[in-house]
């Protein structure tokens, strides 16, 4: 039995992370997708274990994208797409809000403060829940958000059916196994007319698996995000069709015409850093900034301050950084499928 740490963390989980990839992508095959499928935990956990505090310090305490408009900064370009989503999920005062997913809980804070929903945080991820609750502590939000560990393709033995108001996710639901498993189990624990939004992660219509490049892009995504199957954007509609959710709205946000792309931070080009305080963001992702970070890492690695494997994982995140921008700029990836649906009224 693998030891515990006081943090949360599991010993030797993000050590073995990469070892659910062939070393060379190229070579990926069903048998490694099944893999990864199978123990979804263990590929999850052990990404997290090793990513989170690289997430914290290289990007927010929201582990997601999002979009802009020219001259936004990057923290209130975040809070816009957290508020873009409650808004267009009608959340209100009161309501009992579940987040799928909530990572070290950024995403819960900011809509707890714009809807002054009641919001439980769920998260398979021990290190990420206890972050998440001393973090809602500091900002006086503990009363209004709990977070729970849990695991999201059970969550109707774990709150029971009929249980919130709201259930929301942001870029998530695509570490599940299969979409129609998860979506199942929030459509479960929603109350009837409930309603469910969702950022989603996706490969668009336009990736197509049959063409090399197309697949091995794919595996980069996988690979560097800590996800054990990327699948195409049509397939998550059917899914929320299958398990019975009535689509209210739905787009593509990465498909508008914007400007200023979602994956520009990523591209570590600090000309294009759209406010000062930006600049420190970005020169995070590019070639210097990620020299003196990695080579951080290795160093408190080898001395015993972050887990071994967190050098593996960090090197990860730029074999994704760079899948991202690439996924992004060729139409093939996107991170915000936006889709607010609705558990029918009747639905037993």
């Amino acid at each position: 039995m693998a030891a515990v740490y006081p943090d949360g963390r599991q010993e030797g989980r993000v050590e073995s992370y990469t070892k659910f990839w062939q070393k060379d992508l190229k070579h990926e095959g069903e048998a490694d997708n099944k893999n990864r499928l199978d123990s979804y935990t263990d590929v999850v956990n052990g990404y997290y274990d090793g990513a989170t505090e690289l997430y914290e310090y290289g990007w927010a305490q929201s582990f997601h994208f999002s979009r802009f408009y020219k001259g936004e900064g990057f923290a209130a370009s975040l809070a816009r797409h957290e508020h873009y989503l409650a808004a267009h999920m009608g959340l209100r005062p009161g309501m009992k809000v579940l987040d799928v997913g909530c990572g070290v809980g950024g995403p819960a804070r900011e809509i707890a403060r714009f809807s002054d929903a009641r919001i439980v945080g769920l998260n398979n991820n021990q290190f990420q829940v206890n972050r998440a609750r001393r973090y809602a502590e500091k900002a006086g939000l503990s009363d209004q958000i709990t977070f729970v560990k849990g695991d999201f393709m059970k969550l109707s033995e774990q709150f029971g059916e009929n249980s919130f108001d709201a259930v929301y996710a942001i870029e998530a639901t695509v570490h599940a196994p299969t979409w129609e498993g998860v979506y199942g189990e929030i459509f479960k624990v929603l109350k009837p007319g409930g309603v469910f939004g969702v950022y989603e992660w996706c490969m668009t219509d336009t990736w197509d698996p049959s063409i090399p490049s197309h697949k091995e892009l794919a595996h980069q995504i996988e690979f560097g995000n800590g996800i054990p199957e990327m699948r195409p954007l049509r397939l998550a509609r059917q899914a929320m069709k299958n398990v019975g959710f009535q689509i209210e709205h739905e787009e593509d946000l990465a498909d508008r015409p914007d400007e200023v792309p979602w994956y520009y931070p990523l591209e570590g080009d600090i000309s294009k850093a759209q406010t000062a305080w930006d600049y420190f963001t970005v020169w995070r992702m590019s070639w210097s900034g990620k020299l003196v970070t990695h080579t951080a890492i290795r160093f408190m690695e080898a001395v015993g301050v972050l887990p071994k494997g967190t050098f593996e994982v960090g090197e990860s995140l730029k074999v994704a950084g760079d899948a991202l921008v690439k996924g992004g700029q060729a139409k093939l990836f996107t991170p915000m499928y936006l889709v607010v649906c609705r558990k029918p009224a009747l639905a037993e």
